[in-house]
């Protein structure tokens, strides 16, 4: 449950990372609640998850879906150019993300 867990705080860091980027410095009220909402799941959910997991596969893990996902999400919508060595290199991310869990 605790993986599980993880990677849903994982994916709802790329929303409030997202969200923060769309707020314009918390000047948008939409972006800014979706900021704020997901941002408690996410450090909730990683808190829960930590209790079963060690604190760096948990957080390496955590970091590597936010960060994958929030720029895979930029280059899909354009907000960021996308080029195979990008690609690549999330594919890295996700790659060493699966491992931790392998390694677990």
């Amino acid at each position: 449950m605790s993986w599980i867990v993880l990677v849903v705080s994982g994916v709802l860091e790329a929303v409030w990372a997202t969200a923060l980027g769309k707020s314009e410095g918390f000047s948008k009220l939409g972006p800014t609640i979706v900021f704020g909402v997901a941002i408690l799941l996410s450090m909730g959910g990683l808190a829960y998850a930590m209790r079963d997991l060690p604190v760096g596969t948990s957080y390496a893990v955590w970091v590597g879906i936010g960060a994958a996902l929030t720029v895979a999400f930029a280059m899909a919508t354009g907000e960021e150019p996308a080029s195979l060595a990008k690609v690549l290199l999330i594919l890295g991310i996700v790659g060493c993300v699966i491992g931790l869990k392998l390694l677990h």
